[in-house]
């Protein structure tokens, strides 16, 4: 099932319904309940997967506590658990990868290898896997008791609104929400449901109308000028972003209808004056989760230059593997783990990063803006490619095709959909848009309101585009 469905706007309602009607203990079975359809929408047998992952997560969690007194059998568990959980996401999302390599290098040296690796990857793999592993590092640590109630854990892991994209919820925050009495409260059910409609316009009016534009070119460059694959460039930033801001957001607003806080995934990434600031506001539980359990582990910054930056690219790489088995999200890693160091080594040099003090300092951080947003577009299409020869194919189109190949036809309302966006963001900012309506007066938010509702019942695109970060 997916948030821009019918089959959504009918199963939401109800549940929420439901939850409020039953009573308190009652409640995790039906949310758990609940969940599992929402999953088995897609493909139903692929439940049995994240159910061995809960059942193996969930019992290691209960034997490092029995053997809190014995460091030794307790890291045990905790390897048994991550390798096992990691057996899992490697076999339905690298084999295939690996296989093909792996031919490839045979073939190259003459060898007859043919071998067949075909899985079909589970929506969300990557998500609750690495939900359920920081429920056992955090076991582990001893920053969280175990959960002893299977139906609460196996809810922490399979809870619908971030199920299948998000955000990566740590059991401090989640976990414990599940155990509290939740009441009704009129306002959270106002500031879900302005946080639904917000993110039904941002994927299904910006990101799906700027993918048809984006598909077009990126489907044939070498027919459009190099105008058209620039302009395709910029909006795939936006319609990725849009994509999965939009999914966050509804997802926000979903697990607010019934009380449940769940953590932001993103700050206005755009409005980043570098690499490093970029990271702290795109795909917040994502970057976060490499930071506690992957940067840190390993020295962070507090070690010598040389050690830093292996950190710095051993993160970023992992993080371009995260997102998918393909040679292109090695590279899209690899820039991004790169320009952070070259960034750091060159505010080093300059003796600051920023100027506080410069009468223009705001001029300086609007340029910060506009090269950080250029670099990350250019990343962008190692991300969206297919292959590396895709990559090729379109900087070469981009660089070399400024007379000749056919203009992007653009609908002229899709620059007023992208210019509200960008608007909100730059107003928005560090705050969420259910806070901010809290502040506006009340007939400019409903007008707003009205506004959201009209643009995503007439615009919507046609093609219904299914959310990015699902293939993850």
């Amino acid at each position: 099932m997916v948030f821009n469905s019918i089959e959504y706007l009918i199963f939401l309602p109800l549940v929420v319904l439901l939850y409020y009607l039953i009573p308190h203990r009652y409640r995790w079975f039906m949310l758990l309940a609940a969940s599992c359809l929402f999953y088995m929408w897609f493909v139903p047998k692929y439940i049995l997967i994240l159910l061995v992952t809960i059942v193996i997560d969930y019992s290691a969690g209960l034997l490092m506590e029995r053997d809190a007194d014995s460091p030794k059998k307790k890291k045990t568990w905790m390897v048994i658990s991550v390798v096992s959980t990691l057996s899992v996401l490697f076999v339905f999302k690298y084999l295939g990868f690996v296989n093909d390599n792996f031919v490839k290098l045979c073939q190259s040296l003459g060898l007859n290898v043919r071998t067949s690796v075909n899985l079909i990857l589970p929506i969300g793999l990557s998500f609750h896997t690495f939900q359920s592993m920081s429920y056992v590092i955090e076991v582990y640590r001893g920053h969280q008791k175990a959960e002893r109630h299977f139906g609460y854990y196996a809810l922490y892991v399979m809870f619908f609104p971030q199920l299948v994209t998000g955000p990566i919820e740590r059991p401090g925050n989640l976990l414990r929400q599940l155990h509290e009495e939740k009441r009704f409260d009129g306002h959270n059910l106002v500031r879900g449901l302005r946080l639904i409609l917000f993110g039904f316009f941002i994927k299904m009016v910006v990101a799906d109308n700027l993918g048809a534009c984006v598909d077009a070119v990126y489907e044939h460059p070498e027919q459009y000028n190099a105008w058209s694959v620039w302009l395709a460039m910029v909006f795939y930033s936006f319609q990725i972003y849009g994509d999965f801001f939009g999914y966050s957001t509804i997802a926000l607003g979903s697990a607010l209808l019934m009380g449940y806080e769940i953590s932001d995934n993103f700050r206005s990434p755009y409005l980043s004056k570098n690499i490093g600031e970029f990271w702290h506001r795109w795909h917040i539980s994502l970057s976060t989760w490499f930071r506690d359990y992957v940067y840190i582990p390993m020295g962070g910054s507090r070690v010598k230059f040389g050690r830093w930056a292996y950190n710095i690219m051993v993160v970023f790489v992992l993080s371009g593997l995260w997102h998918g088995a393909n040679w292109t999200f090695l590279l899209w890693g690899f820039a991004h783990g790169l320009l952070h160091i070259l960034e750091k080594v060159l505010y080093k040099a300059a003796g600051t990063a920023e100027d506080g003090r410069h009468r223009f300092r705001w001029c300086f951080q609007l340029l910060g803006m506009a090269r950080t947003f250029l670099l990350v577009t250019l990343f962008w299409v190692f991300f969206r490619a297919t292959d590396i020869g895709h990559i090729k194919t379109i900087f070469t189109a981009a660089f070399t095709q400024f007379g000749e190949g056919q203009p992007l036809a653009v609908d002229p309302k899709l620059w007023a959909f992208l210019a509200l966006f960008i608007v909100s963001d730059f107003v928005l900012k560090d705050r969420r848009f259910d806070r901010w309506c809290d502040h506006v007066p009340v007939v400019l938010r409903w007008l707003l309101y009205a506004v959201l509702v009209f643009c995503t019942i007439v615009f919507s695109s046609v093609n219904n585009f299914p959310f990015i970060y699902f293939q993850f």
